[in-house]
């Protein structure tokens, strides 16, 4: 069956899993899990410890996979952060676009341990236009105005990955598809625009564009873990 979502909103269970009534054990939670990945537990033993302790929802536990950091890890990436005026940026799309498009559907969004902002929807090696799409890039050329010069880099594999760099290209911004977005990104050397918590690992620098546009959004649904 074709995907028909038009919009990237919440998940049927998320009001409930994510309500008001559970973030202090999901705050909990992540605080443990954080505490074991900072003495070097294997993330996937961590979280099934935390998710069992806790009873958490699959949903729940995938939550804290996306968000949740050691502290050492946390306070690295916040290091790396640096503000895009000026600066020759390279934005990883797929990630910061979709995580915009979420904010403005009303679908849940993550406030991780390192501050950057995650969402729970997937790709999964098809991305699928909604109508939340032209706002989103919108929003976040005016983030990027700044910037020096500003490369969007596509992941070819993933399907209606050609269409959307031309979205953006009609935009204004340039946009290059790569075999892998990750590898070429970290090849650049120049300040990328993620909230990737593995791929900020491994580069010098990032641009958090999501987080000032996410906070002018008066609707935008955000859960601080």
């Amino acid at each position: 069956m074709s995907d028909r979502r038009r919009h990237r909103g919440p998940h049927p269970r998320d009001r409930r899993l994510f309500g008001s009534d559970r973030l202090d054990d999901l705050r909990w939670a992540a605080e443990d899990y954080a505490w074991l990945l900072g003495r070097n537990y294997a993330p996937g033993a961590a979280l099934t410890l935390v998710g069992n302790r806790f009873q958490l929802h699959q949903r729940q536990r995938a939550a804290l996979m996306r968000a949740v950091c050691a502290p050492e890890q946390a306070r690295s990436r916040c290091a790396k952060r640096v503000a895009c005026e000026g600066r020759r940026v390279v934005v990883d799309g797929f990630n910061v676009l979709v995580t915009v498009e979420a904010a403005l559907s009303g679908g849940l969004v993550l406030r991780g341990t390192d501050r950057l902002l995650r969402d729970l929807a997937s790709v999964h090696g098809t991305y699928r236009r909604v109508d939340e799409t032209i706002r989103a890039i919108e929003l976040l050329s005016g983030e990027l105005a700044a910037a020096s010069e500003a490369l969007w880099l596509f992941d070819r594999p993933v399907s209606n990955s050609g269409r959307i760099a031309a979205l953006v290209r009609e935009a204004g911004w340039r946009a290059e598809l790569a075999d892998s977005a990750d590898r070429r990104a970290i090849e650049l050397g120049r300040p990328l625009a993620t909230s990737d918590g593995p791929l900020i690992d491994r580069i010098t620098s990032h641009v958090d564009l999501t987080g000032p546009i996410v906070s002018r959004l008066a609707d935008a649904w955000v859960v601080e873990l």
